[in-house]
């Protein structure tokens, strides 16, 4: 990391420009970059926050530093409302998906980075029947995981392969826009909530009069956008969409409980009908340093499956997730098992990512035992 540092000279934090920031950001392959005061801006590298070596930012640098990036109308967002976010090109080399706020009165910016380039499914790692979700005529494919997990990466390259095997209409309504996807043998409209349309609840009302084949919704966010979301992908349309969410189960519960008591009952029986495929994924840190690895737990829709979901039975999804193999299932703690016993992610991972711990250890004891 080192290395790293000493490529930037040291300097007084009122000469840091935004484009040197970016520039190394890009050249160092960093997921993001933070900007904050009294700190020097910090890179983070596979996971780990990394200073530059600079001196610590006051308030006018960080002020300066947003303003270079940012529209007159995403300033005044951050003037009334404390924060806002937005989508930019860094020239051909890449995009960046800006969050500014304001923290203890001072401006904070933070900066994830959007390879230009699109990842294959099988460099992402997903089974080989993730790709035959993508020709469905309708229904609702979950991307899931907490924030930074790679969900959007994930999505954009499914919608990559759409938009180049299938002649369609793909609509993707995002907060902000993040991989600009150019029309290939489909058409691609993106719209942005605040920039293009008001809200996902109205993107998604209006969308449906637009001759769509395919939805990505950004996020379901709210209820409103859960029910618009649902209600496309029963009538016809292959709807995407993400939640922060870990695991097939716990997905659909949050989505369940999110309605009032008297719909959950017709909301599962939807659910049950609509829901075609869930993928929950977290990034790792490799145990060889070299970057970070995905890990998947992933659940396609059987008729077993969803007369769990209808009888209200999910905590018996993953009993069904562990014998679906041969439909490309796999449970996130048997994934992150075979990265640790293929040494590609640490043992400190393993246990604290594992949604049962205690049977994990259980398994490699078994394993040591040779059984």
């Amino acid at each position: 990391m080192s290395e790293l540092m000493d490529s930037v000279e040291q300097v007084e934090s009122h000469d840091v420009e935004m484009s040197e920031l970016l520039q190394l950001c890009v050249d160092e392959g960093a997921s993001d970059l933070h900007i904050t005061v009294n700190s020097p801006p910090l890179l983070r590298m596979n996971g780990s926050l990394q200073p530059i070596d600079s001196a610590p930012l006051n308030g006018d640098d960080a002020e300066r530093l947003m303003k270079s990036i940012t529209s007159p109308d995403h300033q005044q967002r951050l003037r009334e409302q404390g924060g806002s976010d937005f989508g930019f090109s860094f020239g051909e080399q890449a995009r960046f998906r800006v969050s500014i706020f304001k923290q203890k009165g001072n401006v904070g910016v933070v900066l994830r980075q959007i390879p230009n380039e699109l990842l294959s499914l099988d460099t992402i790692g997903l089974p080989p029947q993730i790709k035959e979700l993508l020709f469905k005529p309708r229904g609702l494919v979950l991307v899931t995981g907490p924030t930074g997990s790679g969900k959007s990466t994930t999505l954009a390259s499914m919608i990559n392969v759409i938009n180049i095997e299938r002649d369609c209409h793909i609509i993707t309504v995002e907060d902000p826009i993040e991989y600009y996807h150019g029309h290939k043998n489909s058409i691609v409209s993106q719209r942005e909530i605040g920039v293009d349309v008001p809200t996902f609840k109205e993107a998604l009302r209006r969308a449906l009069r637009q001759d769509p084949d395919v939805i990505l919704v950004g996020e379901m966010r709210d209820l409103e956008t859960m029910e618009a979301a649902i209600s496309a992908a029963e009538t016809g349309h292959l709807v995407f969409a993400t939640l922060h969410t870990t695991g097939a189960a716990r997905t659909v519960d949050r989505i369940v409980d999110a309605f009032p008591s008297d719909q959950q009952e017709q909301i599962r029986t939807q659910l049950a009908s609509g829901i075609v495929a869930v993928i929950s994924q977290l990034l790792l840190k490799r145990a060889d340093g070299a970057g970070r690895c995905a890990a998947f737990e992933v659940m396609i829709t059987t008729p077993s499956i969803q007369a769990l979901i209808r009888d209200n039975k999910t905590y018996r999804i993953t009993s069904d997730i562990q014998t679906g193999a041969k439909y490309g299932m796999i449970t996130l703690d048997a994934h992150l098992l075979a990265l640790y016993e293929a040494g590609i992610i640490h043992y400190e991972d393993l246990i604290t990512k594992a949604q049962d711990p205690s049977q994990i250890k259980l398994r490699l004891e078994e394993i040591a035992q040779g059984k």
